[in-house]
């Protein structure tokens, strides 16, 4: 895997991944940016819960559920000290779906948080706290 980060100007980037694809990096007005792209802290959290929703989305469709909507919704601590890294994230999966079984969303999910996802799993090992909880919505 390979990516490439340009800058721009003032504290814009432009992130370009391997496969091709591009996205803008900008920071607030008053740390130099316009405020023009997400900030790389929140592109790390919208990766892990990119990550954790890929796996629980194909171990739903493995087990044949009847999935319409997954949503994950992400919350997260940072230290308040330099860097300001994060301390906490949690995960909350919106599940939506015509007769959905409730012990297959807990069984995806648990698995996401225990065995597949990489990001969550990089951020445990670097001591954050990652935490997952889930709802089911019937449609």
């Amino acid at each position: 895997m390979q990516a490439t980060v340009k800058w721009v100007d003032g504290v814009q980037f432009l992130g370009e991944a391997g496969s091709g694809h591009s996205v803008v990096m900008d920071g607030a007005a008053d740390h130099g940016g316009r405020n023009s792209g997400f900030r790389p802290m929140e592109m790390i959290l919208v990766g892990i819960g990119g990550c954790a929703s890929f796996d629980v989305i194909t171990i739903l469709n493995k087990a044949r559920q009847p999935v319409q909507d997954c949503r994950c919704e992400l919350t997260a601590e940072r230290a308040d000290t330099v860097p300001s890294v994060f301390t906490k994230i949690h995960m909350h999966f919106v599940v939506t779906g015509s007769g959905l079984k409730e012990a297959q969303v807990a069984r995806a999910v648990e698995l996401s948080a225990t065995k597949y996802c990489s990001a969550s799993k990089m951020m445990t090992n670097a001591g954050v706290e990652v935490s997952h909880d889930y709802e089911v919505v019937e449609s």
